[in-house]
């Protein structure tokens, strides 16, 4: 039988021109920096990022905690959304190994936090409080339907936070679906923020690694981090050279995933028992609810016909598209979820 995963664009397996890139990849040791197809990726990324210098790491994970420990001192504070994937689903790690306190700010449905809630959420200066050294957006949102953050937006937000001495951080995981989905160079969607994370692993289909992208100082701070943290590699062209493919070519496909994840979610409204605002989904990630019954019991019964989803939090369900799935695929899943609910 065969499965249809869309459980998370993580299940992507790499293209046959990665499989051969790493193959032919050139390599050295980037422990003492003369991986030379690494070193082409990162400056390759900070080009596309229009930053000064860029780092590679294994996940988006500690991307994200590198990049707020290299930020923020022991103490001080980051500002962020309650829905965010760096407060939820990565361990709490600023915390326990930065020292670094959680403000949060309720999401928005679109994705936002309310800027008037940002600008109230960081501290006054003063010897009782912490310093807030850091507010962190996420582009696009994982647990809001994979919404977008507009370059307005995101220039508004990065402007209170520097208004107020702090700096700002993008989780940008996927922030080339962002970059589609607005039609926009994704420069335009990084250039006020100190430092952006962005995953290959995901919607770019590489087996393995994420980037960070920022001034040149910040790099280098990070690049200490990193390796304390257990992030330095040696001979990582081999994965640097899927990186590369990926950006030279996965890029422009992104856009058939959301066509398939807006064909998906105007699917689930027609079906009874299914609740789902369509117009809600931008991208590539898409969220429904059951309206009765267990979910566990409906996954089940989904997986036994060989369709995979997952179930985030509450009654909700949650797919993504990504490379390998094709409109067939989309049409297969809502045959078996119609039949399922």
């Amino acid at each position: 039988m065969k499965l249809i995963d869309l459980r998370s664009d993580t299940v992507t397996h790499p293209t046959p021109k990665m499989i051969k890139a790493i193959s032919d990849a050139e390599l050295g040791d980037d422990g003492l920096g003369d991986d030379p197809t690494l070193n082409k990726l990162q400056d390759m990324a900070a080009d596309l990022m229009g930053k000064e210098s860029a780092l590679f790491v294994p996940s988006g994970t500690m991307g994200n905690l590198v990049s707020v420990i290299t930020h923020c001192d022991r103490g001080e504070e980051i500002v962020l959304g309650d829905q965010s994937h760096l407060y939820l689903y990565e361990y709490g790690g600023a915390s326990a190994f930065g020292g670094i306190a959680f403000r949060q700010v309720a999401n928005e449905e679109d994705g936002k936090l309310d800027l008037s809630l940002v600008e109230a959420a960081i501290r006054p200066s003063s010897v009782r409080f912490p310093r807030t050294a850091l507010v962190s957006i996420e582009n696009t949102h994982n647990r809001c339907n994979g919404a977008v953050l507009t370059p307005q937006y995101t220039n508004d937000i990065s402007d209170i936070a520097h208004r107020y001495g702090a700096e700002i951080h993008l989780d940008g995981a996927r922030i080339f679906n962002a970059a589609v989905a607005l039609g926009v160079d994704v420069r335009e969607l990084v250039s006020p923020v100190d430092s952006i994370t962005f995953c290959f692993s995901k919607g770019l289909s590489c087996p393995i690694g994420s980037m960070i992208c920022g001034t040149k100082s910040f790099i280098e701070k990070a690049r200490r981090i990193r390796n304390a943290l257990g992030g330095g590699m040696r001979q990582v062209g081999i994965l640097a050279s899927a990186a590369i493919v990926a950006l030279d070519t996965m890029v422009d496909r992104l856009s058939e995933d959301h066509s398939n994840a807006n064909y998906l979610a105007y699917g689930l409204s027609k079906i009874p028992g299914i609740t789902i605002n369509p117009d809600n989904i931008s991208t590539n990630i898409v969220y429904f609810e059951l309206e009765s019954g267990n979910v566990q019991k409906f996954l089940n019964l989904l997986h036994d016909r060989g369709i995979l989803a997952q179930h985030p939090y509450g009654s909700k369900v949650r797919m993504v598209s990504h490379y390998g799935i094709t409109r067939d695929d989309i049409d297969e899943a809502l045959s078996v979820i119609a039949e399922s609910v």
